[in-house]
Formats: structure tokens, C-alpha cells, sequence
């Protein structure tokens, strides 16, 4: 049976091509852009006064874009890291729109779907996303919060309460993964794949077939340009046919996920709400904690079962920094039981007066409330 193993995340910022020529030239595009005023204060103009003959490898090191050899094929975006987020401004009125890993993701799929003619900027992280929009550095960010098959993506359902967007919209998009190998590789002479862990676990059945060793990566396109910029032989990716073409990768097979219904909803996010309305069908997101008790989260349901509104998902996570009181007797030390969040979607506007009253009728007895985003849902093929 093929093994699964984990290896050190590819970073993407830092991937090298080799090149033959001895003394390559390289060129540099400055983005002519419009700082945004930021949403608070900060004391940067000293800073700006001591930067600004500033040496060119210095600005090589800070520059959000990758420094290529004209003889490279492609220029590649470098994903902003939380070390590197810079003023950076919105490049005349095209909307800039952040998204997590390299050229190629099916996150920029996404974020070219919500938002077409953006200009995608990759980032490292999604903590780095939420906070490019945040510092104004974008203006609007398309993450995953969830898959057909996946499940949850945990992390940005942590991120959505740590940081204080708004959800403006959702999109989903179909997942269609293929096997990517370097020109002139067979299938029979890969021993290894590289992917993002829900995209192996998707393939799971076909990569077990071809007895393959599986190596977990950040992202799929990420491990697609692992395998293309340093031209292994042995190892394969599995990615979109968007980063077989990107990357120069041949396609040894298409639509290999197990489950041909694959697809990952996105949530769209920016720093002020949308005015809801009830032109369209709307969704809300919210947020909340309650008290322990017997039918306590029963009783928080209930008030949108009795005004007919339909949940279309619940989520909990652990309340994180919240030590217990309540301990169990039984074992000293440990608490009894640990506080969630519930995080839960409906079919409603916050224009819609039974919303309204829903939430009224919650804010009663949760302990924590919050609206996270009431924005048009999306009900179109993925």
C-alpha cells in the first residue's frame, strides 16, 4: 500500500531556477500604484524619508515580485508574507484581490471568479490575506472555508473571529485535480506525488493504485512549481491544468479526486459590510457561545426553526483563551467540559425583519454574538 509521508513546506518565495547563461540580465517592473490612507495612524514618514535612496539590493529583498532572467518563460508574483507586508496601493481602479499560494492555485480561480479582471496577489498564508486586507494593502480577499469532501477548513473559521472583516460574498468553484510530471515522464516512472493534504486525500483511491508515495505540501500549485523549477524526474504533483500550463508540467491524467462532485466554497471578504437586501437570495454568517446546560444549543437553533429559517451549516470550535471554572470532580485539574463557538450560515437577509427577530431572541441568552456577514448567496453551478 502506498505511504504517506510529511515534509518540510515548499516556500514558495524562495524557489530558484537554474540558469545556463553565465550572466543573465535581469529586469525589474515597478508598480505605479496610489497609497490608500490607512485605517489607523502610523509613524511612518520618518521611515519613508530614510528609505528612499534605498539600494537596489535592498529593494530586491523587499519587493513583492519576483526578480527574473529574460530568458526565464514566466514572471511570477512573490506571495506576501507577514514579515514583508509594505504600503503597497491599489493600481489605479482595478480591485486587488488576495488569495492563499502561488500562480496557478485553485484559489485564484476563485478569486478571478468572484472578481473578474482583479488582480490576484498571492500571499503566503491566509493569516498574511486577512491582514493585506486589513492594512489596505488589497482590497478585498477570496479564502476557502470549506470542501464537498474535505470538510471545514478550520483555520480561516479561527481567522474570521481574530480579525474584523466582513463577509461581502461567496463563490464556489468546481475542484478538478490531474497528475503533473515534467515533459517526457510516464506515470510508471514517478514513485512519488506532491500535493496539498486535502488534494492527496481526495485522489486518494487513484494514487493508491499507482502506488505512489505521497508528499504533503502548502498548496497545490506550490508543489506543481516544486516540481517544474527544480525538474524532477521521480516525482509527480497533482494541481489544476491551469498550473500544468503555468509551470510547462505535461498532464498524465485529468479528473483523477475520487468523487467527481468536488467543490470548495470561498467566502469573499473586505473591510466594510455590504447594505443587505431582499432583491436577491441573501445568506448570513454569524458567530456565538453559550452558556453549559442541558438543550442550551438546542434552544439557540430553535429560534430559527420557529420563524422558519433554514441552517444551511453549523461549525464549532474550541473557545480558545478561556480557562474553565467548572471542574470535574472526579478528576482533579481537568475541566469538565470545554466552551465552543458555534459558528452557524442561514438563508436570510439582515434585511429580513424574522433575521432581525431571530437574532434578537438569540442575543438573550448567548453569551457572544456576532454577524460576521449577511451577503448574496451563491446558488449558480459551481
Amino acid at each position: 500500500m502506498a505511504a504517506t509521508t510529511s515534509r518540510s513546506p515548499i516556500n514558495p518565495l524562495y524557489s530558484q531556477i537554474q540558469n545556463p547563461n553565465p550572466n543573465p540580465s535581469f529586469t525589474l517592473k515597478l508598480v505605479k500604484g496610489r497609497c490608500r490612507t490607512p485605517l489607523r495612524a502610523s509613524s511612518t514618514s520618518n521611515n519613508n524619508e530614510k528609505n528612499q535612496a534605498i539600494e537596489l539590493q535592498k529593494l530586491m529583498q523587499g519587493y513583492p515580485y519576483e526578480f527574473t532572467s529574460k530568458d526565464s518563460p514566466i514572471s511570477l508574483p512573490r506571495p506576501l508574507t507577514s514579515a514583508q507586508l509594505s504600503n503597497l496601493g491599489s493600481e489605479g481602479s482595478r480591485l486587488r484581490v488576495a488569495y492563499q499560494g502561488v500562480r496557478g492555485a485553485y484559489s485564484e480561480s476563485a478569486a478571478e471568479k468572484a472578481y473578474p479582471n482583479c488582480e490576484a496577489v498571492p500571499c503566503e498564508q491566509f493569516d498574511t490575506a486577512f491582514e493585506a486586507v486589513e492594512r489596505w494593502l488589497v482590497d478585498r480577499a477570496v479564502l476557502p472555508i470549506e470542501n464537498s469532501l474535505g470538510g471545514s477548513i478550520h483555520r480561516n473559521y479561527d481567522l474570521l473571529l481574530r480579525h474584523r472583516l466582513h463577509i461581502v460574498g461567496e463563490v464556489k468553484l468546481a475542484i478538478s485535480h490531474c497528475l503533473l510530471a515534467n515533459h517526457g515522464v510516464k506515470i510508471e516512472e514517478l514513485d512519488r506525488v506532491l500535493s496539498h493534504p486535502q488534494a492527496l486525500a481526495q485522489c486518494e483511491n487513484t494514487l493508491t493504485k499507482l502506488g505512489l508515495v505521497r508528499e504533503a505540501v502548502d498548496d497545490t500549485a506550490g508543489a506543481a512549481k516544486h516540481v517544474a523549477f527544480h525538474n524532477l524526474r521521480d516525482a509527480g504533483a497533482v494541481a489544476s491544468i491551469t498550473a500544468a500550463k503555468i509551470y510547462g508540467l505535461d498532464v498524465l491524467a485529468q479528473n483523477i479526486q475520487d468523487d467527481s462532485d468536488n467543490v470548495t466554497r470561498f467566502l469573499m471578504l473586505a473591510r466594510e459590510p455590504i447594505i443587505p437586501g431582499n432583491d436577491k437570495p441573501f445568506k448570513t454568517s454569524i458567530v456565538f457561545s453559550l452558556d453549559e446546560g442541558p438543550g442550551m444549543l438546542f434552544k439557540a437553533l430553535a429560534v430559527f426553526a420557529m420563524r422558519n429559517i433554514n441552517l444551511t451549516k453549523i461549525e464549532s470550535r474550541p473557545l480558545q483563551k478561556q480557562a474553565l471554572q467548572t471542574l470535574d470532580e472526579s478528576v482533579i485539574g481537568f475541566p469538565k467540559y470545554f466552551p465552543y463557538l458555534f459558528y452557524v450560515d442561514f438563508e436570510a437577509s439582515m434585511a429580513d425583519e424574522r433575521a432581525q427577530n431571530a437574532l434578537g431572541h438569540l442575543k438573550e441568552f448567548a453569551t457572544f454574538l456576532r454577524v460576521l456577514g449577511s451577503y448574496p448567496a451563491d446558488n449558480g453551478l459551481p
